[in-house]
């Protein structure tokens, strides 16, 4: 699914900033407690992926699968495209890092660990809470959520990140993922949906697909 903006702007990116259970019924499947404040991990810009095949790395056997919302920022560190990320996530690594109470670097920062789908301009939605984000595995629904569900909104995320870490233009932002997240086997074909739902004919502002090797 990469096109040529989508790959310059890929070229640009030094840090893919994330927030971790940023919606609530994620947060209660992952037996966490919802969060008072955002909770920001960081994923190196170099695992943006562009291309339509997930390598599964042969390291780990729980790859697991986090659709999320994700923003770019320009030159005045603010919102001017989103698009559909994977916040691809080596659960068995994450596992072990929260039982040893070592970082969580490895589950998350792994090598093409964040495919994107083509940039879309900020200016294409009225309102970002009427955005509506699913992902299909082999025709199945598996993750279906929308922004207005968010425990802290993409701009309330914003602010913290640049209040409290080295923000630099051209990087993004992950908001987060609704339930539903689970392990992604070599054969899956995934096919990721973002919605305006103020529009009347329901037609999908981005389709992304990807297929897991």
């Amino acid at each position: 699914m990469a096109n040529e903006k989508n790959t310059f702007h890929s070229n640009l990116i030094r840090n893919v900033w994330a927030a971790g259970r940023n919606y609530a019924d994620h947060a209660k499947e992952m037996k966490a407690e919802v969060p008072a404040n955002p909770v920001i991990f960081l994923k190196s810009g170099t695992t943006i992926s562009s291309g339509s095949v997930i390598h599964l790395p042969a390291w780990s056997k729980e790859i697991h699968h986090e659709l999320e919302i994700a923003f770019w920022l320009n030159e005045n560190l603010e919102f001017s495209h989103f698009t559909l990320a994977l916040d691809l996530t080596a659960r068995d690594a994450q596992s072990d890092a929260k039982k040893n109470g070592l970082p969580w670097t490895l589950a998350k920062s792994f090598t093409d660990s964040c495919p994107l789908g083509p940039w879309l301009e900020l200016n294409s939605v009225p309102n970002l809470e009427s955005l509506q984000l699913e992902l299909k595995i082999n025709n199945e629904t598996k993750q279906l959520g929308n922004a207005s569900d968010m425990i802290f909104s993409p701009e309330t995320l914003l602010k913290y990140v640049k209040t409290h870490f080295p923000v630099a233009p051209h990087d993004v932002l992950l908001t987060g993922t609704p339930s539903g997240v689970g392990q992604l086997k070599s054969g899956d074909k995934l096919e990721a949906i973002l919605r305006d739902k103020t529009r009347s004919h329901n037609q999908p502002l981005l389709v992304c697909q990807w297929d897991v090797n």
